[in-house]
This record gives structure tokens, sequence and C-alpha cells, in this order.
């Protein structure tokens, strides 16, 4: 792996880093709820796309730039550097997209891309249900063939971003009669119809990230089945690497920049000279670089064999960590801010405990990593 970049990949950089230079967002709004910050991050995305920036990693056939990954790790980088929002519809950006891109026709692929790239149309994601998070091979939500059409009924929970969403990547139960991962089938659902009811979950920070889907005999064409019927599980796999390679490599820019801050505000405050500050701090560095050259593998990975691999479990389960820890160190080192209500760290430190929890909870990711990474066999449950 070689993180010296080439004159095309310095070009792209100099060229994204100059047009956010001189179109940065505009300011965060201080006023109007969770409605008002969402609509602020997709009238950003919107300028990225008229700019030919929203996803430079798509092929240019579909919008994109034909970025390789390499330069899609440069986009993300800059983008954080520059700290500027996360795109409105990252998850169809980064999930719904490079899925249909996979498994869709080509049908599906002209109806749906434009309209994910634009923001026009938001994605949300229906695979966790109250008794199947982290096992989804388990989950009840079952779909019946009627006609032309799939009559679908069950609940899904943390849906992030549900609310503002008109379609959902559902993975539903088509067939009980077959092993538990053969019988499931992806589905594009309609959010705007009635048999939809979507219920906000109120977070500890004050606002409604997650949502609960109630799914009461929903219709959903056969046009909208993506990967075919019954092969459910394979499409969706396809959806869950690039949520942990994509989402990974942004989240851990995000905590190079905590880190940043939480050192300056230490080194202000004369705690650089403690031992025990210094070397935890340090410490969260170490980690910090560590994750940054797991991303770099994993998107040079990506890069040869053409997909994420299951090393993007061990990014996610390490970020969640020492978010963590750097949230609890933060109280220490900032003081009663960091627990006032309405202060930038006390959010920090109160949404990272979702972390180890959100996109695979760290007891499953061990497993992915040790199965599938180190190569480790099946743990056997007791006779």
């Amino acid at each position: 792996m070689d993180l010296t970049f080439t004159p095309e990949q310095t070009a792209f950089r100099d060229d994204l880093r100059s047009w956010l230079a001189e179109n940065p967002p505009d300011p965060e709004p201080m006023d109007g709820g969770d409605d008002a910050h969402f609509a602020w991050r997709r009238d950003w995305q919107r300028r990225l796309y008229d700019a030919g920036w929203a996803a430079p990693s798509w092929p240019a056939e579909y919008g994109g730039r034909g970025a390789t990954p390499s330069e899609s790790a440069i986009y993300f980088e800059e983008m954080g550097r520059a700290r500027v929002p996360f795109s409105a519809n990252t998850l169809g950006l980064l999930l719904g997209g490079p899925t249909l891109m996979v498994w869709g026709t080509p049908e599906q692929k002209e109806r749906y891309l434009p309209p994910i790239l634009s923001a026009e149309e938001i994605w949300c994601q229906g695979f966790s249900e109250p008794d199947a998070g982290s096992d989804l091979a388990s989950l009840k939500t079952r779909a019946v063939k009627h006609g032309e059409e799939w009559v679908v009924t069950g609940q899904k929970v943390w849906t992030s971003g549900a609310q503002y969403s008109k379609w959902c990547m559902l993975v539903a139960r088509t067939d009980s009669d077959v092993a538990k991962h053969k019988g499931l089938t992806y589905f594009l659902m309609d959010m705007e119809q009635e048999a939809v009811q979507v219920r906000p979950l109120r977070q500890i920070t004050g606002e409604a990230e997650f949502n609960e889907l109630f799914i009461e005999e929903a219709r959903i064409p056969d046009a909208n089945v993506v990967g075919g019927v019954g092969n459910g599980w394979k499409v969706a796999l396809t959806t869950l690497m690039n949520e942990r390679a994509g989402l990974g490599f942004a989240l851990q820019i995000r905590l190079r920049q905590l880190l940043d801050d939480l050192i300056a505000r230490a080194a202000g405050q004369g705690l650089l000279e403690d031992p025990l500050y210094a070397d935890a701090l340090a410490e969260l560095h170490v980690r910090c670089e560590s994750l940054r050259l797991m991303a770099w593998k994993g998107l040079t990975d990506a890069e040869r064999y053409g997909q994420p691999g299951p090393e993007g479990s061990l990014v996610k389960w390490l970020w969640s960590d020492t978010n963590q820890r750097l949230t609890e160190l933060a109280v220490d080192i900032v003081g009663p801010e960091a627990l006032t209500a309405g202060t930038g760290w006390s959010y920090e430190f109160l949404r990272a405990r979702g972390n180890t929890i959100e996109g695979g909870t760290t007891e499953v990711l061990k497993n992915i990593v040790a199965e599938r990474v180190l190569g480790l066999p099946r743990l056997k449950a007791a006779a």
C-alpha cells in the first residue's frame, strides 16, 4: 500500500479543495430543529450535485466522475478537512446506489440512480427489526406475492432518516420453507403510502435520527425486486459491505477532527504537561492513525478486487470503541461544559453511546473479523 499520491490524484485533490474553498456551505441553522438541519444538508448535496461532486466514485455513466477508491478516500478526507456536513442522502449515495449498480436491472438503474444523486429522492435502510437486529436472517417481516405485486407486513426499527425518505431498501421473508438465509428478498419500497407508518425515536441527544416503521399490507411492484426473489441475503451483504467501508472512512476522519479539538483544548489548559492526560491523548492518536491506515487498506483492497471486503467490520468496531474513549476523556479535560445540555461536547459524549450498537454491534463485528478475516472456526453451540 503506497500512500504517495500520483499526479492524477494530486490534481483530483486540488480541484476538490479549490471548489470547497470557493463554495462553503451555508451556516448551520440554529433554529427549526431536525427539519431545518435536514433541509440544510439537502441543499448542500444539491450544490455538490450541480458541481459534479455529490458522488465522484460513481461511474460517469451514472452521474459520477469514475473516481478510483483511492480518489474516493481523498474525497472523504478533503470533505472532513473542510468540515462540511454529510450529504442528506448518505444512505442512498453510499449504500443504495452502489447496491443497484451491482444487482439492479437496467430499468432500475435508469429510474432510481439520478434522483439519489440529486437528493430529489431520499433513501433509508429497512433491515433491523425488534427481534432481528444484528441477526438479520431472523427477520419476520413477510412479503407475499399477489398478482404483479408483493404485499408486505411487518415492523422495522432503527431506520435512519425514514421520516424524510421516499424509498426504503427493505429485506423481507418470502419463503419460510427454506433455510432462513435463503428465504429473503430485497425490495425497494415506496415510503409514501398509508400502509407505511413512520414513528420517530427521540434520542438522549434530543434529535430523532432513527425511526420505527410499521408496515401493514404495503404494496411493492414485482419490478421493485432487486437481485431476484430469494436472493436477498446476497444483495443485503453488498449493502452492508459498502456501509462499513464507505461510512467507516468518513467516520475516522471525523474522529481525527474531534481528537485535534480535544488536544487543542488540553493544550490551552496546560494539561499536556500532565503525563496521565498526555498518555491518554497519545494512545488516542495512535488509534486514529491505525484506523486511517486500515481504512486506506480497505479502499486499496476494493480497488484491487472490485468490492469492499469484511475488513470494514474491523474499522467500524475500532472506531466505535475509540470514539467512546475519546468522548469520555473529553469529560475529564473539558469539565462541566461536556456534561451541559446543548453544548457540542455534551452532544458528542451522548451520541457516542450508540456507536457500539448501530451499524452492526461490536459483538457481531468481532465474530465477522474472527471468522472472515482471521479464518478462525465458528463457535459451536453447546449440545
